[in-house]
């Protein structure tokens, strides 16, 4: 019990906090204190938080300036995640032995317009090594916890900064999504994740697109409106990027709460890659469908016309491209060894070096297929709605490779047998069995189109169960207007963790109310 702390609701939004500090009820020192309570409390029973700077929280939130204050999120807690949302001067590990040692160059732009907006940075947050699995069980830091279960993951890659959110440690916190990065984690736990269109947030400085454009970043939230307001802070190009999505026609704040119209929206509860979908995910989309139907939008079985397993081969082969290139950089740049990496990025790296260029080029050239075929639905449907996983989340280990494959994998790179990885279709394998618990995610960040998953059921067992819905590029002011409209038919606010309920003083006997 933290009897000590500040008599804040955990449970408040960005939004609503950053204005009871604004009208002066709770100082934003005050603000950092219970956030930091929370942190002690929490983090050892789910190990969100792997960097605590909380001295640098505090130096952070003593040089803003006067006018700081009038700033949108002046003074609220805020974590970011260990990779692509850097500080200048200090670790940034992506989760990797490989990089324990690495100081970032240079302040990340997202980082520098989250602190210019008054968020006050406390730590970064766990992750899969190099952001590379759909859970959060890195060596370097051990396994993050779901707070809804803690024998269960929070998902990946954006875990950590999931759970951090999810147990009420931070209203909000920094998040990326490469094949579902964002949706995976807030379906797993219980919040709301927006992935923006390509080109909406930069990159900068250290790259001018991720993933060849598939991967971007945002936040984790628990609220529309705070994924809304912080969209604002972040869009826009920085100086050098390769391309930019247009600017809104008005601020993304705006669209909170903004009619949607009558939406035409198609649906499906099929794997696209024709594995299990577990019937608790399936009944999910169908309440959704029909609360859907009440609002009166008009929603039918529909789906772009794509091969599911072709664009999962073509992310796969981008993957263990990007992959080698990484180990092989982090081997020439910062001096590591192979055996730094964890054996499954090995694994991933060997068949990615065996790639021949012609076929990489080969399987990024699809792309273009399943924009256009996604782009073709969206002439006839404003949304596809779909599960946002296929499974319920994992139990922590239950993902791991097994020790008989661990032991030929690790025969297989002690003789340089990468390509025999690749030649034996093993490729085709992991699309369908690595995907198969999150088939769902990877088609929006290879068309760069926006996607969100909202937490709008839950399963018999008392865990969270998300829905994903994809729009046309561009239109992240039309998912934010039906998320907004949901949030308000069905909402999830009031669902809480009981890890967190139990640990927290006074979470739910004496809630702020929100302005």
């Amino acid at each position: 019990m933290l009897d000590a702390m500040p008599d804040i609701d955990p449970y408040l939004d960005a939004t609503a906090l950053a204005a009871l500090i604004a009208r002066g009820e709770v100082s934003a020192t005050e603000a950092l204190d219970a956030a930091l309570a929370r942190l002690d409390a929490l983090n050892p029973r789910i190990n969100a938080v792997v960097m605590d700077w909380r001295e640098q929280a505090r130096t952070q939130l003593g040089m803003q300036p006067a006018q700081g204050r009038r700033s949108p999120f002046a003074g609220v807690p805020f974590l970011l995640k260990d990779l692509g949302q850097d500080v200048a001067g200090l670790p940034s590990t992506w989760a990797s032995r490989a990089r324990r040692e690495v100081l970032a160059g240079a302040t990340s732009s997202v980082v520098q317009r989250w602190q210019d907006a008054g968020l006050v940075v406390l730590g970064k947050t766990n992750l899969p090594e190099l952001a590379l699995k759909a859970v959060t069980e890195p060596l370097l830091f051990g396994p993050c916890r779901n707070p809804w279960n803690p024998d269960r993951t929070p998902g990946g890659s954006s875990g950590g900064a999931a759970a951090a959110v999810a147990a009420g440690i931070v209203p909000v916190a920094g998040a990326s999504d490469g094949g579902g990065s964002i949706r995976i984690p807030a379906a797993y736990c219980g919040l709301f994740g927006l992935k923006p269109s390509r080109g909406r947030v930069s990159h900068a400085p250290a790259a001018d697109e991720v993933w060849e454009g598939a991967s971007c970043t945002h936040v984790l939230s628990r609220s529309v409106r705070d994924s809304a307001a912080l969209l604002d802070v972040l869009a826009g190009a920085e100086p050098g990027d390769p391309y930019a999505a247009a600017a809104p026609l008005r601020p993304y704040a705006l669209e909170v709460g903004a009619a949607p119209g009558r939406l035409r929206i198609g649906f499906s509860v099929v794997s696209p890659l024709g594995g299990a979908v577990h019937p608790e995910c399936a009944a999910a989309v169908e309440r959704t469908v029909h609360l859907l139907e009440s609002l009166g939008h008009a929603v039918e079985p529909a789906v772009p016309a794509i091969d599911g397993l072709a664009l999962a081969q073509s992310y796969l082969g981008i993957y263990f491209g990007h992959v080698a290139a990484e180990v092989r950089r982090c081997i020439r740049v910062h001096g590591a060894r192979p055996a730094d990496f964890e054996l499954d990025t090995r694994a991933i790296a060997a068949i990615g070096a065996s790639l021949p260029a012609a076929d990489y080029v080969a399987l990024r050239a699809r792309w273009n297929g399943f924009a256009r075929a996604l782009a073709a639905f969206h002439a006839r449907h404003d949304l596809l709605l779909t599960p946002t996983t296929a499974q319920p989340p994992a139990r922590i280990g239950e993902l791991d490779t097994p020790a008989s494959q661990q032991a030929a994998l690790r025969l297989v790179l002690a003789l340089g047998l990468g390509g025999l990885l690749r030649r034996t279709g093993i490729v085709d394998d992991l699309a369908r069995k690595s995907l198969a618990r999150t088939p769902f995610t990877q088609l929006a960040n290879l068309t760069g189109t926006p996607a969100m998953s909202l937490p709008l059921q839950i399963d018999a067992q008392g865990m969270p169960v998300g829905v994903q819905f994809i729009a046309a590029w561009g239109r992240e002011d039309l998912l934010l207007r039906l998320a907004a409209q949901l949030e308000a038919a069905q909402p999830w606010a009031q669902r809480r963790p009981d890890l967190a309920q139990a640990l927290v003083h006074g979470a739910a006997a004496s809630p702020q109310r929100a302005p």
